[in-house]
Parts: structure tokens; C-alpha cells; sequence
């Protein structure tokens, strides 16, 4: 499989990421105060801030994908929680600041391998002409700025539709109640026929969207107990607080989309 390396703009790779740490922890920030990404040192593994456990929320419908995605590498907490949690899940994470990336070390985050690799490119275009179907994208790609207009067009959402393998899920964090996020909802909702739910992180601030088939997320409601108690004891501890705003999407949108015709 080969992963071409794309021409990056400057603008984006001249934003200088920060580190900071004290005694039990270690941050990621731009030029901003805003916290990109935490880590704690005694667990790296661990997913320390509400909205990427909110994002884990993709595990309530596939909770063994093939391959995953993911779009915004930061301090890399949600590629090292499922590396470590879903060892057969091929990991591909999408980098556009290489100076992000050069802090790999800090934050901990394994080498590449045979199953995981981070990429230094621009997700947009990489979405665009993926070298596989994915069976979990997740965004989470933001400036100090806030969420970059590239990643929030509908046709960015479209190359997203198009990289899934069929019953495949998009997930994006986006920063919650505000202009913005209606009207990203609106072009995810375009790009997917509908077929969008989305909830809030634990503790408020951002919203997380779910995006793919309408019959999949009307199964996804039809089996969602059964689902949740199949879930690893791990994930369930990470998604206590969402899955139930989750299931409550579920149950409206469930109630909005219209069926596929016959």
C-alpha cells in the first residue's frame, strides 16, 4: 500500500504547536490558550479530555473496525487508545503540522508499524484519493484558530462519504452551539442523505457527530442495548456519559430520516 505525501500549505505548517507540562501532565496548545490535547503521564493510553471519549461513540456501532482513519493527530490520545484497545485495527492518522508530529516522542505515541502509521499531509486532500476504503474516519483537525474551513465543506464531507467501506461511520468533533456548527451539520447532512446524529462531549463545548447509512443508524437504534452490553468494560467506561445522548439522537433522527426508496 502506498501513501503519497502532499504538497502542504504553508499558512497551516507555520502555526507553531506548544507543549506544556508539569508534574502530571503533558498539554498541547497553538497559539491560543485553548488545549488541543492532554495527556496524563502515569496513564498515556488514557483519553483525558470529554469530547474523545464522546468520539469513541463510532464503537456503539462498529466496535471491531478493520481499519480506522483519523484526521488531526494532536497529542495523539484517541490513535493511542485504540491501538491499544483494538490491537487487529489497521490505524492511519493524517498530520498537516509536522511540528505536531515531531512531538510524538513526548506524548508517548508508538512507533510506525505494519498496523499504524502518521502521515504528514493535508486530510482534505488525502480524503480526496484515500489508497483504501475506511471503516471509521474520525476529524479532529483544528487550529489555534478553531476548525479549518477545509475540513468542514461539503465536499470535503463528500470525499469522506466516498473513502468508507460500505456501513462505514464519519465522526467529527466541532465546536458545539454556534453558527458554525449549524451550518457544518447542514453540509454533513447533505453530503449523507440525513443520515447525521450528533450529542455533546461530556462536560459541554463541543458536539460530535456521527454520520453514514440511514438503515444503519435506524439498526443501530433497534440494537442499541444489546450493543451496549457487549461493549468491552473499558469502552463502556469512556462512553457512560454520552451513550445515552447518543441513543437519544438516535431516537430522533431515527424519526426524521426518511426510508431508502423502494
Amino acid at each position: 500500500m502506498t501513501y503519497t505525501r502532499w504538497p502542504l500549505p504553508t499558512a497551516v505548517m507555520t502555526e507553531t504547536p506548544r507543549l506544556h507540562t508539569n508534574s502530571q501532565t503533558v498539554s498541547l496548545s497553538f497559539e491560543s490558550s485553548l488545549i488541543q490535547s492532554c495527556m496524563r503521564l502515569d496513564a498515556p493510553d488514557e483519553l483525558v479530555l470529554d469530547y474523545t471519549r464522546a468520539m469513541m461513540g463510532f464503537l456503539l456501532f462498529n466496535p471491531a473496525p478493520k481499519a480506522v482513519l483519523m484526521i488531526g493527530l494532536g497529542g495523539g490520545s484517541m490513535l493511542k487508545y485504540l491501538h491499544k484497545h483494538l490491537p487487529a485495527t489497521d490505524l492511519t492518522a493524517v498530520e498537516i503540522n509536522q511540528g505536531v508530529i515531531d512531538m510524538r516522542h513526548e506524548f508517548m505515541i508508538p512507533p510506525d508499524s505494519e498496523r499504524l502509521r502518521i502521515i504528514c499531509a493535508d486530510g482534505a486532500r488525502f480524503v480526496h484519493k484515500p489508497p483504501r476504503p475506511y471503516d471509521v474516519i474520525l476529524v479532529d483537525g483544528f487550529t489555534g484558530a478553531g476548525l479549518p474551513e477545509a475540513l468542514c465543506t461539503r465536499s470535503f464531507y463528500q470525499h469522506c462519504r466516498a473513502a468508507l467501506a460500505p456501513g462505514g461511520w464519519l465522526v467529527a468533533n466541532v465546536q458545539a452551539d454556534t453558527e458554525q456548527t449549524r451550518e457544518v451539520m447542514r453540509r454533513m447532512g447533505k453530503a449523507f442523505s440525513g443520515a447525521v446524529i450528533s450529542a455533546e462531549s461530556d462536560e459541554g463545548g463541543n458536539d460530535i457527530a456521527i454520520a453514514g447509512e440511514a438503515a444503519a443508524l435506524a439498526q443501530g437504534l433497534t440494537d442499541f442495548e444489546a450493543r451496549w452490553a457487549a461493549l468491552a468494560p473499558v469502552h463502556q467506561g469512556i462512553l457512560a456519559v454520552s451513550s445515552s445522548r447518543f441513543q437519544r439522537a438516535l431516537l430522533k433522527s431515527v424519526r426524521l430520516v426518511p426510508p431508502p426508496a423502494a
